[in-house]
């Protein structure tokens, strides 16, 4: 627990973080965090309750779920206080899963059920192994982006651009899959972490609506929606 809270006051600007031994620094915990009306000590509060409340939650769906996937997750805050709100996940040199807030999304929610909804559905990705499957999807596009290069005559070069063009492609293809897989299994482990999903959901009104643009990245905010809401009401939760 203690260590989830300094890397959240670290992640809020407190000074000294490659130091532990000086956060908490006299009077930085007073200040205000940009775009929002708590203070940087409530904000790391909150931040720090959340990851006590839903990683042990995320680590038992996915030992439940994908038993041979490395379950122990890392949160972290992204040392760069200037990047834009965002939450991502990832995996170290030894596959265990990451996920990464930075400094705006924690200051951008209005409430700890939108960090913990957010939090929630970045775990999701990994028990549902999107990291992976996205990768076999990258390069099954770029063999067939490369094949058809070559049966047309390409040069080396032709070849070497369709298969960029095709990893890109394969990328994609299953992306708002993905994400509604995530929000889907999100919402199960907020519910289950004691957070509601539905006040949770909220963040998509704080992200542009993608819309259903052709190899978008997200499908549109209202599928999202939909998604939370049916998976709650599934749970009971209304």
């Amino acid at each position: 627990m203690r260590r989830f809270l300094m890397a959240a006051l670290c992640g809020l600007g407190l000074a000294g973080c490659d130091v532990p031994a000086r956060v908490g620094a006299p009077g930085q915990m007073g200040q205000t965090v940009p775009g929002t009306g708590m203070t940087v000590g409530e904000a790391a509060r909150s931040f720090a309750d959340v990851v006590a409340a839903v990683e042990p939650v995320a680590e038992a769906e996915c030992r439940a779920r994908a038993p041979r996937v490395n379950c122990d997750y890392l949160i972290q805050v992204d040392a760069d206080r200037s990047a834009p709100a965002n939450a991502f996940q990832s995996l170290d040199s030894a596959g265990r899963p990451v996920i990464t807030f930075t400094v705006a999304l924690i200051a951008s929610a209005e409430n700890a059920d939108e960090l913990a909804f957010v939090m929630s559905h970045e775990a999701a990705h990994h028990i549902r192994e999107h990291l992976a499957r996205q990768r076999r999807n990258a390069e099954a596009g770029a063999v067939v982006f490369a094949g058809l290069a070559t049966l047309t005559g390409g040069t080396t070069a032709d070849v070497a651009t369709a298969q960029r063009l095709g990893a890109a492609v394969g990328a994609r293809s299953y992306s708002k899959e993905f994400e509604l897989e995530a929000d889907e299994l999100g919402t199960v482990i907020a519910v289950r972490a004691g957070y509601n999903p539905l006040i949770g959901a909220g963040f998509f009104t704080k992200i542009p609506d993608p819309g259903d643009k052709f190899l978008g990245t997200h499908p549109p905010n209202g599928d999202r929606l939909a998604v939370v809401r049916r998976t709650a009401a599934q749970l009971g939760f209304n």
